[in-house]
């Protein structure tokens, strides 16, 4: 099984920078009907039932979600057991499985509306007719806080205990891996503690371009007990296909970074009339090496090592992405 990166992934996109891209049924999840700060987990019991258990499937795009929801101990003690749900709630400030159906980016992506799904461990996408995969990820409210906090279950994410929370995805066709990645929600593994990091907005991943008919999403934590992973096992994600990474990338789409290749300082040009711009630096994995410098006009790559990066340039929901070589 090959072990895709992200950053090859990525470079697939750097020839254009389009403004406008049209968009070919992707899962937006515009379509699914929810009041304002709601969510839908299955609990209408509008499923069909089978032991107490309650399958239903919602549709987006072209693409088919399951959701799973357990009764088995009644109905008022029934829970979302498994598969997708949806939401558009914003809290991203509260701790604790009371807010299990938030994003920790705060809502949606900034394009494309307001909804988006949260998913579970061993959650399925099943793609009404075989395509690529792009997505956008983020963590949920409940599983950042926690890792960032503790709780009475999972621990504080530490550098001493090299913690991470990672994200494993697997596209199939016809019950065969053809390609999978990792993404990490969560990585305290560096030599720098200074570049741990917790996800909290929403990241743009792919799979290499094959005709999948299903991805699978697996969670792991460094975090694990008796009775398994102890971190919260849920993460977001939203405009699943082929979305634009922004409709207009405004005044940073003549930012550039220089010399390139680098040794040991990148500095950028064209900065000055951006209010703020935030820089990160991603390596060969999806690993922000650097994360989130606010308005810089130099970064210091000497302490990482040789090879391929990618430059993420953020400036409100604008993004653009470039390539870099350190020497």
């Amino acid at each position: 099984m090959k072990k895709r990166n992200y950053l090859f992934l990525i470079l697939l996109l750097f020839h254009s920078y389009e403004t406008v891209s049209q968009q070919h049924n992707v899962a937006d999840f515009e379509n699914l009907n929810l009041s304002n700060e709601s969510y839908w987990d299955g609990s209408d019991l509008t499923g069909n039932e089978i032991n107490s258990i309650f399958t239903s499937n919602f549709s987006s795009g072209d693409y088919t979600f399951s959701n799973y929801y357990d009764t088995t101990w009644g109905l008022a003690s029934g829970y979302w057991s498994g598969g997708w749900s949806y939401s558009n709630m914003t809290d991203s400030t509260s701790s604790g499985s009371v807010n299990l159906y938030s994003s920790k980016a705060g809502g949606g992506h900034p394009i494309g509306g307001s909804n988006y799904a949260i998913g579970t461990n061993n959650s399925t996408i099943v793609m009404n007719n075989p395509q690529d995969l792009s997505i956008n990820i983020s963590n949920s409210t409940y599983a950042a806080n926690s890792m960032r906090d503790g709780d009475s279950f999972a621990k504080k994410f530490t550098n001493a205990d090299q913690d991470y929370f990672k994200l494993h995805i697997y596209g199939y066709s016809n019950g065969s891996i053809l390609d999978s990645t990792e993404f990490y929600l969560a990585d305290f593994t560096h030599a720098d503690s200074s570049l741990d990091y917790i996800v909290n907005d929403w990241q743009y991943v792919e799979l290499g371009p094959n005709l999948y008919d299903s991805v699978q999403f697996q969670l792991s934590s460094s975090d694990n007990g008796q009775w398994g992973m102890n971190t919260p096992a849920y993460f977001c994600i939203d405009n699943v296909g082929n979305y634009p990474l922004s409709i207009d990338d405004g005044n940073i789409s003549a930012i550039s970074a220089y010399p390139n290749p680098v040794k040991d300082f990148i500095s950028f040009n064209n900065v000055e009339d951006i209010n703020e711009y935030k820089v990160s630096i991603i390596d060969f994995y999806g690993k922000e090496v650097i994360s989130n410098l606010v308005n810089p006009r130099t970064v210091d790559l000497s302490n990482i090592s040789s090879g391929q990066y990618i430059i993420k340039i953020v400036s409100g929901d604008k993004i653009k992405y470039d390539k870099v070589i350190k020497i």
